[in-house]
């Protein structure tokens, strides 16, 4: 084509941003960025500048790191002027973010350390703020990823270091759009790039039709720099929020603004948000927190935890993203005084402390209070508001409202008699569950499995636990034993040889005791030398118990039994810190409620670096807790629905590309109750999208397939002896299922060749032959008679490998130029590839003729990508010519069509085909045979020459 796909890419996008309001000028260098940001502050300031005043604001700008900048950038600004008067002045309208100046560029050149062209950047008030990089359809988004991250090295700094400004960095190939931070010097991974959707959580990754003009519209792209990046200054590192966290506190912040006057407290003026557990619900909060804060109207804002751990925890993040915001109280006479106090905002809390507060001789302390307007926002709002308590505080408040965060709210499925979230909250505002973070990649997947720990003869059912019989079997101490044998036996290749750790959860705190005395004394015997920590509840009487421990510190995922009072616990549990000292060198003790809270914070800490390898638990730590390290969960323990989605979710966090799994080993029959829960903190058809059988299911799954394949096609060559399309139908569905399973098998760390039935050499050897049947199949469309295999989906991208691309062959031949010995070798692993890899098929030709004709004349290994780029544009030209030729076409038309293609994912129309011919339409019996044989002909142009194709820029 006569342009590269890019540069038209780029095209349509400067001019849907003009269509949206921004002004396209052309400035090719950094001193044409200057004297056109000197003009944009004096438009947006209402105010004329000198020279030498401009100087004074460069030096404003030229100060200080990426995050530095981004505070500079929302600032308000003052220097001296010429005559000695003060000016004060503003880079950027937060308050108003719709009323900036908008402009856009591109392919501006910046010297740095090397020489770097930038693809389109928007301009506000003339500062660089949002940098968008553009990539080929076809090739990965990484790719723009990697290079937006070489500018941050060589470029992005240098001169006047203006695009150290850039607040946001959009990357798309046009079918798929991310966008992210800018996170300056600090590490930034792939996996904090982020997909926009709209508010129901559809993605909109087409950056021509659906991503900007949702989110680079202009007042919305002002938006998320002024309201919705936070600043974190622990990590001096600027983070944007996903949209999910975005539309949740846009609705929150919609209910308070539509109802400041309240007249009485309404819960229909409430809300929950419900985000699944691990998708960041601190931070929306936060957001929430310090927006609402801001407004004149509301006196304070109150964060509401159920724990104390939790309050300290939550200080400490919120601290994170803004120092100084929030003020937590440290006991229940601070929290009043905070409360009395109208220079504090945000207060964060225990929900003891709060209703001790307006409890018994406190309330006349709190009287003055009583009817400010405030916000109370409860997090995990399906535990802490059970109880006196809720009615407590809206029958003390008179001007409040109440908004909850859960991941797992109390329906009437799971309601139990008790009240429902929404009962207590008002309607769910905006819901993001686990299907839609797993569908993002902001949480794992669980691979469960259920481990059969009795005779099946012995009928047990594992959920009816007041049954004496059926708690004799699982208490059994012959199962405990087995029990441990099997972690003991498997807990390395769970945890990767111990670069994850665990949790396991049992029945009670009984339990707990009973399987710390089976680990412990296996350790001594030498049987292994795993490090299991523990902590549980223990009391001198029930009462003390209830008022000092299960209040302050212990999280039950379930209705906590009624257990009698263990003489020995306490003891027990000295003990056991002291087994913990001796392992980590500390010096814990559990001999106060002060000490009991310093030895759950060093155990948390153990298992939070990965210094632990168990942690032992009956309800502790099941809800509220994260770990990155933590991927495998070990369940002796009766769970159901929001009690079992939280304690699964402790494996769910992202860590990196080792970590692909929450692993959770079940040593009780929770298979219903896991599909339940599933189903209602998702939907019905989520189990498989959450849920991941174990690997060796999958090996004998793949065996038991091929050995049906096998049956159909004994040998590689027997599907050339396929005759009837019958016969072929039966191959294909039987060579699919096999490459489902594959696909699946893959992604387990433990996967190898030699567990199954079928050798890899055979396996590549019957992929070549199906992609030979698909390539014959829709190369041979015929008119007289419907062939049953043309509808059949090949599903071709279960064989295409991720990694597996034209860059790859390039760097394979690079290495083979490098290493003459190695060259059979690798020549041989190439041609392999080109035949077996669904990506590179249709490329398989022209590849194979660069290697014969082209490469033996290239001498410097460097210029390959180089050489290689210029054959395949050659290549290219020559090939759309010919279908041009071929078919008599318009050229001017095809172009733009194929254009369209790309870049809006619109597959043409017949009649759009048609209208390409130069000797017109042909007759309507001719239509769709012509229109088709057209239309595959662009398919397999786009195919080979843009899909999966990289080079350099």
């Amino acid at each position: 084509m006569s342009k590269q796909s890019e540069q038209v890419l780029e095209e349509k996008l400067i001019t849907q941003l003009q269509k949206l309001g921004y002004k396209y000028i052309s400035i090719s260098n950094e001193k044409s960025l200057i004297i056109n940001l000197k003009a944009q502050l004096e438009k947006h300031n209402n105010v004329t500048l000198s020279d030498a005043e401009f100087d004074k604001v460069m030096n404003i700008l030229n100060k200080g790191s990426v995050f530095e900048k981004a505070k500079t950038l929302r600032e308000r600004q003052h220097i001296i002027r010429d005559n000695g008067d003060n000016l004060y002045f503003e880079f950027l309208n937060v308050e108003h973010w719709c009323q900036n100046e908008y402009q856009v560029i591109n392919q501006i050149e910046q010297e740095g350390k090397y020489s770097n062209r930038y693809d389109v950047t928007i301009l506000i008030n003339g500062l660089p703020l949002v940098q968008i990089e553009l990539k080929r359809v076809g090739l990965e988004m990484k790719e723009a990823f990697d290079q937006i991250n070489r500018y941050q090295k060589h470029s992005f700094g240098a001169g006047k270091g203006l695009f150290h400004f850039v607040q946001l960095f959009i990357i798309s190939n046009g079918v798929n759009t991310k966008y992210f931070s800018n996170f300056g010097t600090n590490r930034q991974e792939y996996l904090q790039t982020f997909h926009w959707t709209d508010e129901n959580n559809n993605p909109l990754n087409n950056i021509l039709n659906g991503f900007t003009d949702a989110f680079l519209e202009p007042c919305h792209v002002s938006k998320m720099i002024c309201k919705y990046i936070v600043l974190n200054e622990t990590d001096k590192r600027l983070m944007v929020m996903r949209p999910y966290q975005y539309y949740a506190v846009e609705s929150i912040i919609k209910k308070v603004s539509d109802n400041q006057i309240l007249n009485g407290y309404n819960i229909e003026k409430n809300g929950y948000i419900w985000h699944t557990t691990g998708s960041g619900k601190t931070l929306t909060s936060f957001k929430a927190s310090q927006i609402l804060s801001k407004i004149p109207t509301i006196k304070k804002v109150v964060f509401v935890v159920d724990r104390k751990d939790l309050d300290y925890q939550t200080n400490q993040e919120y601290d994170k993203f803004s120092k100084g915001s929030v003020s937590s109280a440290t006991n229940t006479d601070d929290l009043i005084q905070k409360f009395n106090d109208p220079n504090i905002r945000i207060i964060v809390t225990t929900i003891q402390k709060l209703n001790n507060a307006i409890s018994g001789r406190n309330l006349s302390k709190m009287k003055t209070i009583k009817d400010l307007r405030m916000v109370f926002i409860f997090d995990e709002c399906h535990r802490s508001q059970f109880g006196d308590t809720h009615s407590n505080i809206v029958d003390y408040f008179t001007n409040i409202q109440l908004f909850g965060f859960t991941g797992t709210p109390i329906l009437a499925e799971n309601a139990n008699g008790e009240k429902t979230t929404s009962s207590l909250f008002g309607k769910c505002l905006h819901k993001y569950v686990i299907t839609d973070a797993i569908r993002d990649e902001n949480v794992l997947k669980f691979s469960v499995e259920y481990i059969q720990t009795f005779k099946q003869k012995e009928h047990i059912i594992d959920l009816k636990v007041e049954e004496i019989d059926e708690i004799e079997v699982y208490e059994s101490p012959k199962r405990k034993e087995a029990i441990v044998d099997y972690i003991i036996q498997h807990h390395d290749q769970k945890t990767q040889s111990r670069n994850f750790c665990a949790m396991m959860c049992v029945q009670d705190i009984d339990a707990v005791i009973q399987y710390y005395e089976i680990f412990n004394r296996k350790k001594l015997q030498g049987e292994h030398n795993l490090r299991v920590t523990t902590i549980f509840s223990y009391a001198q009487n029930e009462e003390e118990l209830e008022s000092n421990v299960i209040k302050e510190y212990n999280i039950a995922a379930e209705p906590q039994a009624e257990y009698s009072y263990t003489p020995h616990r306490r003891e027990l549990l000295e003990r056991y810190v002291h087994d913990f000292n001796n392992m980590f060198g500390m010096a814990e003790n559990v001999r106060d409620t002060e000490g009991f809270y310093n030895y759950y914070n060093a155990v948390a800490k153990k298992s939070k670096n990965n210094e632990a390898d168990i942690l032992l638990v009956a309800n502790m730590f099941l809800t509220g807790f994260d770990s990155k390290f933590l991927n495998t969960l070990y369940v002796d323990k009766n769970l159901q629905y929001h009690g079992l989605i939280q304690a699964f979710s402790r494996t769910n966090r992202i860590l990196d590309k080792n970590k692909t799994q929450g692993n959770i080993v079940c040593f009780r029959n929770l298979k219903d109750k896991t599909d339940e829960a599933i189903a209602l903190f998702s939907n019905k058809e989520a189990i498989d999208e959450i849920i991941v059988e174990p690997y060796e299911t999958y090996v004998e799954k793949f065996n038991q397939a091929a050995q049906k394949l096998i049956d159909i096609v004994p040998h590689v060559d027997s599907v050339d002896d396929l005759y009837s399309e019958e016969d072929k139908l039966k191959f294909i569905l039987a060579f699919r299922a096999m490459i489902r399973l594959h696909k699946k098998m893959s992604h387990y760390t433990e996967f190898t060749w030699e567990d199954l039935d079928i050798e890899q050499q055979l396996f590549d050897g019957y992929t070549s032959k199906y992609l030979d049947l698909k390539e014959t199949i829709s190369g041979n469309p015929t008119t007289e008679k419907t062939s049953i295999l043309n509808d059949i989906d090949f599903e071709l991208e279960l064989i295409r490998r991720d990694t597996i691309n034209v860059t790859y062959i390039l760097q394979l031949l690079i290495k083979a130029k490098q290493n003459a010995k190695d060259k059979n070798s690798i020549n041989e692993e190439i041609f392999n590839l080109l035949n077996t890899d669904v990506s590179l098929r249709s490329k398989r030709d022209l590849i194979e003729k660069f290697i014969q004709e082209s490469l033996p004349n290239i001498e410097d290994t460097d210029a390959i990508p180089e050489e290689f780029e210029k054959f395949w544009n050659e290549e290219q030209e020559k090939a759309l010519k010919v279908l041009i030729e071929d078919e008599n076409l318009s050229v001017e038309k095809t172009e733009k069509l194929i254009e369209n293609y790309l870049f809006a994912e619109r597959e043409p129309i017949r009649n759009d085909i048609l209208d390409l011919r130069i000797e017109g339409r042909p007759s309507v019996l001719k239509s769709k045979e012509v229109g088709d044989r057209i239309l595959n002909k662009i398919l397999n142009f786009v195919d080979t020459f843009v899909n999966g194709i990289t080079g350099s820029k």
